[in-house]
């Protein structure tokens, strides 16, 4: 078996097709003469001759229009017959570099001229579309003028992946429809929805085997592209294995060329390619080159969106491999018009790819590899508007004196908003209970004043914009029994935004004296509840993202301390549920590479809030060794009074220390806790517990409600919910034994 080449070589195949012999389609129309596909091939020839490792081969072919060309005598090429980029020639020197590059060479393909679509010569249990999409080679006006087909260019490629080639594919072309804002830019493809159907040879000098085209073919079964106007060239290639394409836009685009600088036309997709490799990006990866150019080019070409496959995190020209942690990539940039700067930021990003107004972002240079180095950070923003799939943000601190904020740009996340503040809607039916208008007015008067939560506007009234309602209601047979009441009491009922009621007892009878008053501190503590278990690092970037592991290890009935570990697996994995009395067991696992803090809160089910993990009032956290893990046992409780309820585990990991009994709450209508009953003897001292505190906070968190600065680098949590079951029996308490014993994995695993 031959070896992989351990100084890898550097072939280059460059094709640009600027003179298109005379030529006729089937519906009469041609492919025209392009003015920069040529100009693409010498500057990317002259790019490559730069780099420290020169090509060992250059392959170029070329048609250049002749400048004395006129309409008596149609524009010919300047080059001599063998240098031209015809079906013929490409294909041979396609054979050429598969033949001469060892296992292990570096391929790099770069192709620029024309796209189009033809009708396939291939039988329809190959092509089920009936359409071969294609590169256009300078002779397709000859009598023998064929495409360079989809079928024929992916068999070509695999030949050299299955040799060990690492390949790079440039196609800067299309055959699509849209518009442009880029004046005289030109189209490289024809400009309406045609498949030729020009007779033409069958012929394949490629000549694929049954075999080949068995490997290959699949990709097309389901390829609906008949209608649509437009040559999709990166799918033109069913998988990109072993090779990386960049395509010059998606399917139904155009690509355009456009005298960038004032002479010379480039194609878009060449020129930024090439603007991007010549800035200090050393180790610069595909997707990296990728996402500055979609941003460059969607600036100037609305509807020119680059596409990328394959290998998007191999090193340009390269063999390495880097991991690159998710950003954002900033499309679009706003000058402040009196200072001349930079002052908003357009992110494409949006509420579907979680990020939430008033979320912080970090703005790093273009091709920036380590997110974490804090150093390289330009400018910090803050998310003002949000659509589905865009965001603005608007730059809030300058880092460097002179950042350069450009389209490419990358942006990370370094916090999101925290929602504290709670609105409240009261319902006013038409069928209320006599006193109802002043059981609301109750509610309005004792509500004010409260940072926690507060009733919706008149222009917010409507169910979505609320967090909780408040109903008035004289209870029926059925709500007397959930509420056990006599039917026809007057009460209080709160429910959840969609208008389903949250069963708090004892219930609240309109006409208790402090009744509207007691209403208003349920709604406080369901608020810091919910805002508890909501609480959550959304940031992909975290260096924690993925690095705790949390497992339902199973449930023991007869279980006591010192007894052997024989957790049993739940009958429904999907919604674990256990009887009161019953054990479960917890364990966590440590899968960073340093030491993590572990902290792990019960949501109870009578909606108090308590830490079990440390049970020890004097200690704040577990800390867990990389690889270690720790087993938690609970014994499963209710109130007596309850037949079911559900409990949420949540467990926090954080790098430095971090208090998070600032987030205990007592059961529903006690006092709320004092920060000596929470086992808290010091004020918040990082940025973390601050954002803990604002939920111990009894009057006002914050001015708005949504602390948005903490550290989302250095925490993560995880949770998983409970269903526990009482059959009747006596009301056991909640108990936390921790012994230091390992045991196998049993079915269900919760991992961050």
């Amino acid at each position: 078996m031959s070896q992989a080449n351990s100084s890898p070589d550097l072939y280059a195949l460059l094709i640009g097709i600027n003179c298109y012999l005379p030529n006729c389609l089937s519906d009469g129309s041609r492919y025209e003469a392009l003015d920069g596909a040529v100009g693409d091939i010498e500057d990317v020839e002259k790019f490559l001759l730069r780099q420290p490792q020169k090509p060992k081969q250059i392959f170029k072919l070329t048609a250049t229009s002749s400048e004395t060309a006129s309409f008596s005598d149609p524009p010919k090429p300047i080059e001599p017959e063998e240098q031209l980029p015809t079906y013929a020639n490409i294909i041979k020197h396609f054979d050429e570099i598969t033949k001469v590059a060892k296992k292990g060479d570096l391929v790099y393909i770069h192709y620029s001229g024309h796209g189009g679509r033809a009708k396939s010569i291939y039988p329809k249990e190959i092509k089920s579309n009936g359409i071969d999409e294609a590169l256009v080679p300078t002779d397709i006006g000859t009598g023998d003028g064929q495409y360079l087909r989809d079928l024929e260019l992916a068999v070509l490629l695999k030949r050299m992946v299955d040799k060990g080639l690492l390949v790079t594919l440039i196609l800067d072309s299309c055959h699509s429809g849209g518009s442009t804002r880029g004046g005289n830019a030109k189209i490289r493809g024809l400009k309406h929805d045609l498949i030729d159907e020009t007779p033409r040879p069958r012929e394949s000098l490629v000549n694929p085997s049954a075999e080949e085209l068995a490997a290959v073919a699949p990709g097309w079964e389901n390829l609906k592209y008949a209608t649509r106007a437009g040559i999709p060239v990166a799918t033109m290639i069913p998988e990109a294995k072993g090779y990386v394409l960049l395509a010059a836009c998606r399917p139904s685009e155009y690509a355009y060329e456009y005298a960038f600088d004032g002479s010379q036309s480039n194609g878009a997709l060449t020129y930024w390619l090439l603007d991007t490799l010549t800035q200090p990006n050393p180790g610069i990866t595909y997707k990296m080159i990728h996402d500055r150019i979609n941003g460059k080019i969607n600036t100037q070409f609305l509807t020119q969106n680059p596409m990328i496959l394959g290998e998007g995190e191999r090193v340009f020209l390269g063999k390495e491999y880097k991991s690159v942690p998710f950003a954002v990539n900033i499309m679009e940039v706003k000058l402040d018009e009196n200072e001349n700067k930079v002052n908003q930021v357009k992110l494409d990003a949006g509420q579907a790819h979680g990020l939430r107004k008033g979320a912080e972002l970090a703005i790093y240079p273009s091709g920036t590899l380590d997110f974490a180095d804090k150093k390289q950070r330009i400018a910090l923003a803050k998310i003002i508007k949000r659509s589905a799939a865009e965001s603005w943000a608007e730059i809030t601190t300058f880092i460097k004196p002179e950042p350069t904020i450009e389209v490419g740009s990358q942006a990370v996340l370094t916090s999101i908003p925290v929602k504290l503040l709670k609105k409240v809607r009261l319902l006013k039916d038409k069928d209320t209970p006599l006193g109802r208008a002043r059981a609301l007015q109750a509610i309005s008067i004792a509500i004010q004043d409260n940072g926690w939560v507060k009733l919706v506007t008149k222009d917010d009234n409507k169910s979505s914009a609320a967090d909780y309602q408040v109903d008035v209601k004289a209870v029926n047979e059925s709500e007397a029994k959930t509420y056990r009441l006599t039917v026809g009491e007057v009460i209080y009922e709160l429910c959840d935004r969609t208008g389903a009621p949250i069963i708090l007892r004892p219930a609240v009878k309109v006409g208790n004296a402090d009744a509207a008053e007691k209403i208003v501190k349920r709604l406080v503590h369901l608020a810091k509840y919910q805002a508890t278990e909501e609480l959550d690092n959304h940031d992909l970037n975290s260096e924690l993202k993925g690095q705790i592991a949390v497992e339902i290890l199973g449930k023991q009935a007869d279980y006591e301390p010192g007894d052997p570990i024989e957790p049993e697996p739940f009958e429904d994995s999907d919604n674990p549920t256990l009887n009161v009395g019953e054990y479960l067991f917890i364990k966590i696992r440590n899968d960073y590479s340093e030491v993590l803090n572990f902290t792990v809160l019960d949501l109870e089910s009578n909606w108090a809030i308590s830490q079990i993990e440390p049970s020890k009032a004097t200690s704040q956290f577990t800390p867990l060794d990389p690889g270690e893990d720790k087993l938690i046992i609970l014994r499963m409780s209710l109130p007596k009074e309850d037949r079911e309820g559900s409990d949420i585990f949540k467990v926090f990991a954080t790098k430095d220390a971090a208090n998070f009994r600032w987030l205990a709450l007592p059961s529903l209508d006690k006092p709320f806790l004092s920060k000596g009953e929470r086992g808290i003897s010091r004020s918040p001292v990082n940025p973390l517990e601050k954002l803990l505190f604002s939920f111990a906070d009894d009057r006002n968190p914050t001015r708005t409600g949504n602390p948005v600065a903490f550290p989302s680098n250095d925490w993560t949590t995880a949770s998983i919910k409970i269903k526990v079951k009482n059959p009747g029996a006596d009301s056991y308490v909640v108990g936390s034994d921790s012994p230091e014993t390992h045991f196998p994995h049993v079915n269900l695993s919760y991992v961050l």
